[in-house]
């Protein structure tokens, strides 16, 4: 194998991929990046095994192509320390490569890339959707905070893609709450529906590169791929079947606080402060034309309230929720204005953006409430 190739930018794509690099992998050749060299491409890709990312860097002068496994926290460390120049890399023995820059050089070793995993993606029968990248992302970020920690149901630890034929949602639930975000962007023959994980969700938003305007999405019963750009990433999908979720959205909540959602956030956040550190337990008390929310921590006999004024119609209301999951649902949330509705101080209440704000914010939720004194 011998290439020239940008530093700058074979740093650049061994970063973007390098989030799937295992610290430690109990299969030591997870540790490193398999290179194969064809023509003026460098395919690179980094697996820990549940998670591959793989790039395709440009190159010149390809001398000689081949394929190998190359150290990723050595090849990194180096090329972080080098300023953007020219760099040749080329193999000087069946166990070592060189790195040729302007004024010195680097030895560093390499293994035979026939010990490298194959890596499989979807099945022939696998379905294909296509998602606008912008709205991929906002997706995942206005719903991956839901998610749970529950090894008992592991269906809950993943965000939920349920696409049909007039929209898709994207649903993630922790039994506490329950968030929502529906495109009608994105659209699928049939219904069909898969589980992704909260860590990968996490590594492709954070590596979804604005300038990308599609997303093309295969996936089958164990196996999702999301290829754009020059970035491919493969990842196992979590099996078991997720809860109906529509069952558990309120239909008849009667009860209905118009309100504006920065004020509600700070109102609450200023409130919180002095809720008990264990429960963060905060209450609403709704009445027509004004709200108020206290919290008290009767161990250091600290305490807050604040009334602020509001749009409500409905009967008057006492109302406990945990402060830090309202607090996460009103900032992941864009509206100006947003709609709480309540049925009574036990069940659900719902969360949604306002009437003239409901085409353009696409998130909405559901809060469990607690019994507060």
């Amino acid at each position: 194998m011998k290439f020239n190739v940008s530093s700058t930018e074979l740093l650049k794509g061994l970063m973007d991929i390098s989030k799937a690099i295992p610290a430690k992998s109990a299969l030591p050749i997870l540790e490193n990046f398999l290179f194969v060299l064809e023509g003026n491409l460098l395919e690179v890709t980094a697996s820990d095994s549940e998670l591959t990312l793989r790039t395709v860097i440009e190159v010149d002068k390809t001398e000689e192509e081949g394929r190998i496994a190359v150290p990723a926290r050595h090849i990194i460390d180096l090329l972080k320390e080098l300023p953007d120049q020219p760099l040749t890399i080329k193999t000087v023995s069946d166990s070592s490569i060189e790195c040729d820059w302007a004024t010195g050089n680097s030895i560093l070793p390499f293994f035979p890339a026939e010990d490298y995993p194959e890596i499989k993606g979807a099945g022939d029968d696998a379905e294909k959707i296509t998602f606008p990248a912008q709205s991929l992302a906002d997706g995942i970020s206005g719903t991956i905070y839901a998610t749970a920690d529950d090894e008992i149901r592991p269906a809950m630890n993943g965000i939920f893609f349920d696409f049909d034929v007039q929209s898709t949602t994207l649903v993630a639930s922790d039994s506490h709450k329950l968030i929502c975000y529906t495109t009608n962007d994105v659209k699928a023959e049939g219904k069909c529906s898969f589980i992704l994980h909260k860590k990968p969700a996490a590594v492709l938003r954070s590596i979804l590169d604005k300038d990308d305007e599609e997303v093309k999405v295969t996936f089958d019963s164990s196996t999702v791929v999301f290829a754009f750009g020059k970035t491919t990433m493969i990842c196992r999908l979590i099996v078991g079947k997720y809860p109906k979720y529509r069952d558990v959205i309120p239909q008849n909540n009667s009860s209905i606080l118009k309100i504006d959602r920065q004020l509600l956030l700070n109102t609450v956040k200023r409130v919180a402060v002095c809720a008990n550190k264990a429960s963060n337990h905060i209450k609403l008390d709704l009445n027509p034309g004004h709200l108020e929310i206290s919290a008290q921590d009767l161990g250091f006999a600290i305490a807050a309230y604040e009334k602020i004024n509001c749009d409500y119609s409905g009967d008057e209301l006492s109302i406990g929720f945990k402060s830090t999951f309202l607090i996460e649902i009103l900032s992941n949330m864009t509206c100006e204005t947003l709609v709480m509705k309540f049925a009574d101080a036990r069940r659900a209440a719902f969360i949604v953006p306002s009437e003239e704000e409901a085409d353009t914010e696409k998130v909405c939720g559901i809060l469990m409430p607690i019994m507060v004194s």
